[in-house]
């Protein structure tokens, strides 16, 4: 509830800034605040960007509180069909009616803040004193001006998707890679706005023959106008490379051209100004701590135990992973008796945990020093406590490299092949396992789309012991390939796919070799077949395993303290640079029109430093303590797994004769919805799906039809599908 009023807080705070009445009331909190310890500069951060800090600080504690194992289902409800597809395009992607939702309220904001603004703007028309504009000039200079604030609006929420220890969407069950799309968006139309703001105004200084004097000028006060091209100069960089056609082809120049993004928010401050600036710092200032964290967490390097050479240039690296250990024991005595024995018992330390369909970010320096890549993890914390293992596809240059790597040390003739130190950032994942809540799951993937569900079946069968939780009956699980030698990626399942683990669940596997003709191979023969799989193991030189993130409440307090530490360094830095103006006597007497200051007003950048001043001691502060805690934290781990301890490759027994493998043709999802709708009648399926976005297109027009017929039909005796899209990371 509190999270719901702070959020509705700093909402409402938006609609009603671009009234006149806001304006009135704000200047006068400003002038009331001025000459107080805390200063107007204090109370723009509280009011403009503390809510957001406080919304991740709450955040936290919700989900510490909050269980990770599924609940129980609940009644089918109106917001379940808003998480459905409602728009299936090629162009916008797969849209929920949530999504829809939300972008037309976002609209419907940046027309009412234009409307407010350009309206008021339009009654009170001031020339300007160095240009010479007539009517039509003055209007267009001020309808460019306000597309500046819509590029503001985006900018606020420009840097939350991409928040991944600090993820605010982590709340709403959304994970990271699928929240990069809303970045996208809101970067694209922050560049629309910008570049109509900036290149309007330049049109208007043309016209006017006065663009060689503005666009140099470097004011004392104000709008400093060189500030302002430089970031949209930088932002238009940053926008051009990550292009699809770019991004795709040119990975590593997208990512180096992408860190220009301190260069642009640099000078968007010098631009905009420090009140304009704190509408849009709690995104920075999470942003910003986010990365330092990461930075943290990813020191020291571990190294890669053991990895498996699949056919098509697939890997799968195994990773050590922080398995607990136990405590000193402890010297109890029961005080109900005082002459009991006194007892000893042993406290766990829990060791790293995490969610199916988490991801991680990884680095090899060996390969390159700055490049970070994600990859789903298929392994389940349920299942094994000291390793964790991941699913490489080996098409870009950085994974081909690792490809190339692995493979020299397999033709190597050493008998120790040598350590790969790999930085680990993460898992990243979802707070719980609710989509594994259903009755019934219909997992499709796509080549390496696979990796994800891997871990989910594994934590599915893990869990069948555990009698408090509610978990799938019944699995169909829906591979698409290549080619027939992709079913080795199923290894690390084959004891699920050949010996149903109990009665509780039912596993059902259908497998469709699209690029081969009819062959008379079955699932078994492929997974057995080892020739098609190199095993290595790697020497070790670290002692250190993948620790995981930090504590939930351990972040909350960080970010606590960072926002505290800068509101401290803030007025301090501002009291001793900009002091308060201060009146002469004969100030008091005088008509308004003829008061003096006594001091020559500070230029506006001093104020823009002090912010960026006080933003990086605060940010320093709270890496050495992160650093402290982490050190203490490695002090008491555990050494990582032997080299005796990686996974083996795993022999497939008996198999079901139900398991389906199909050559030469692509699965008819309307058939498979069918056969469903028929042996789970009156049951919830969730629709889960990973793989390229015209198979993903394909399935959600199929749940989408399905879902429709349920709701026009209103049948609780048919099955409801709710449709999940997974971002497979590779």
């Amino acid at each position: 509830m509190l999270m719901i009023l702070i959020c509705a807080a700093w909402i409402a705070l938006w609609i009603l800034k671009p009234t006149n009445l806001w304006t009135k009331i704000w200047h006068e909190a400003e002038d009331r605040a001025r000459p107080t310890l805390f200063g107007y500069y204090g109370l723009n951060f509280a009011v403009s960007t503390f809510p957001v800090i406080a919304l991740a600080i709450i955040g936290f504690i919700y989900l510490h509180l909050l269980p990770r194992k599924p609940r129980i289902r609940q009644a089918r409800s109106s917001a379940t069909a808003l998480s459905n597809p409602l728009v299936v395009n090629s162009i916008v992607g797969i849209l929920s009616s949530f999504e829809i939702l939300l972008v037309f309220l976002f609209v419907i904001f940046l027309v009412w803040t234009y409307y407010a603004r350009i309206s008021n703007d339009f009654k009170k028309l001031m020339p300007v004193k160095s240009l010479k504009l007539n009517t039509w000039q003055l209007k267009y200079l001020r309808v460019a001006t306000r597309f500046g604030l819509l590029a503001e609006a985006c900018l606020a929420l420009l840097l939350l998707p991409i928040l991944r220890g600090l993820s605010l969407f982590r709340l709403l069950g959304i994970q990271f890679e699928a929240s990069v799309r809303y970045h996208i968006w809101l970067g694209t139309a922050m560049i629309f706005f910008a570049t109509i703001h900036g290149g309007s105004t330049l049109f208007v200084w043309g016209v006017s023959q006065h663009i060689q004097d503005e666009m140099w000028r470097w004011q004392k006060t104000g709008r400093i106008y060189l500030a302002g091209e430089i970031a949209l100069v930088t932002g238009l960089v940053m926008w051009i490379t990550s292009l699809p056609q770019i991004r795709r082809k040119k990975f590593e120049f997208f990512y180096y051209t992408h860190h220009l993004y301190i260069i642009f928010l640099i000078f968007f401050l010098f631009h905009a100004g420090d009140r304009h600036f704190y509408m849009v710092f709690g995104g920075i200032f999470l942003f910003g701590l986010d990365k330092l964290l990461r930075f943290i967490q990813s020191r020291p390097e571990a190294c890669i135990l053991s990895a498996r050479v699949f056919p098509s240039k697939a890997i799968e690296l195994i990773l050590p992973k922080h398995a607990g250990k136990a405590s000193s024991p402890c010297k109890v005595t029961f005080m109900r008796n005082i002459y009991t024995t006194p007892k000893f018992f042993v406290i766990p330390i829990a060791g790293l945990k995490f969610t199916p369909t988490s991801v991680i970010f990884m680095k090899i320096p060996s390969i390159s020093k700055f490049q970070w890549h994600s990859f789903s993890i298929t392994s389940s914390s349920s299942v094994d406590d000291q390793t964790m293992s991941l699913v490489v596809k080996c098409e870009g240059e950085w994974t081909s490299s690792l490809y190339q790597m692995i493979h020299a040390e397999l033709d190597s003739d050493a008998d120790q092949m040598r350590c790969i130190p790999v930085a680990i950032e993460g898992p990243y994942g979802p707070a719980t396992m609710d989509f594994l809540r259903y009755d019934s799951l219909l997992l499709v993937a796509g080549g390496i789309g696979i990796t994800p569900f891997l871990s989910i079946l594994q934590e599915i069968a893990s869990a069948q012991s555990n009698r408090k939780y509610r978990f799938p009956s019944k699995v169909q699980l829906i591979y698409v390939i290549k080619s027939s030698q992709e079913i080795c990626l199923l290894n690390s399942i084959s004891p699920l796919l050949s010996n149903q683990p109990s009665k509780k669940w039912h596993l059902t596997l259908k497998v469709f070799v699209t690029q081969e003709e009819q062959s008379s191979v079955t699932v078994r023969e492929v997974l057995n077949d080892l020739s098609l799989v190199r095993a290595v193991r790697f020497g070790t030189q670290s002692n250190y395993a993948v620790n995981g993130l930090e504590s939930l409440i351990w972040m909350a307090a960080l970010v606590g303290i960072t926002s505290i530490l800068f509101v401290i360094f803030l007025i301090s830095l501002n009291h001793i640079f900009v002091p308060v103006e201060k009146k002469l006597p004969s100030e008091k007497l005088a008509a308004p029109s003829e008061k003096v200051v006594s001091k020559e007003k500070t230029p506006s950048w001093v104020a823009d430093l002090i912010i960026l001043s006080s933003f990086i001691i605060a940010i320093t502060g709270s890496t050495l303590m992160a650093i402290l805690l982490r050190w203490r934290r490695l002090k008491k781990q555990t050494p990582p797994v032997s080299l005796n301890q990686g996974k083996a490759v795993q022999v497939l027994g008996p198999i079901e004769e139900e398991h389906e493998i199909n050559f030469g043709g692509r699965p008819n999802f309307e058939e498979i919805f069918s056969e469903l709708e028929k042996e789970t009648a009156g049951s919830d399926i969730g629709v889960l799906v990973c793989g390229p976005e015209s198979m993903k297109e394909s399935v959600a027009k199929t749940s989408q039809r399905k879902s429709q017929c349920f709701m026009m039909n209103a049948n609780k005796d048919k099955p409801y599908f709710n449709f999940h899209s997974l971002n497979f990371t590779f």
